[in-house]
C-alpha cells in the first residue's frame, strides 16, 4: 500500500501536548506506524559526555508520534485526509478537502 505520509511532508498534530501545531516530517517508521516531526513532541534526554559531544548534559530531541495523531496539511494549512488518484501513468496523493495534488 502506498504511504500517505512521507518524509518532508508538512503535517498538523491532531492530539497530544502540541495539538494544532504543524511541522515537517523528518523520519517515518512504517512498520511501527510512527513518525517524527521537526520541533514537535520534544522530550528531554540526559546524555553523558562522548567524544562527539564532550559537554553532555540535558538535550531536547523529538520523540515519535503515532500516525493516527498527525494529518497532512493542505494548501491552507488545515488538516486533511489523503486519497490517491491516477494521473497519466503515475499514482499521486490528493488532499481530500481541496482536491489538489500533494507534492512529494
Amino acid at each position: 500500500m502506498a504511504a500517505k505520509i512521507k518524509k518532508g511532508d508538512r503535517v498538523v498534530l491532531l492530539a497530544g501536548k502540541d495539538k494544532g501545531r504543524s511541522g515537517n516530517v523528518i523520519r517515518v517508521l512504517p512498520k511501527d506506524n510512527r513518525v517524527f516531526v521537526q520541533g514537535l513532541n520534544l522530550v528531554k534526554r540526559h546524555t553523558r559526555p562522548t567524544q562527539a559531544d564532550p559537554q553532555g548534559g540535558i538535550k531536547s530531541k523529538e520523540a515519535s508520534l503515532h500516525l493516527s495523531n498527525v494529518a497532512i496539511a493542505d494548501g491552507n494549512g488545515k488538516p486533511t485526509r489523503v486519497g490517491f488518484r491516477i494521473d497519466g501513468d503515475k499514482k499521486v496523493r490528493v488532499a481530500k478537502t481541496t482536491g489538489e495534488v500533494i507534492n512529494g
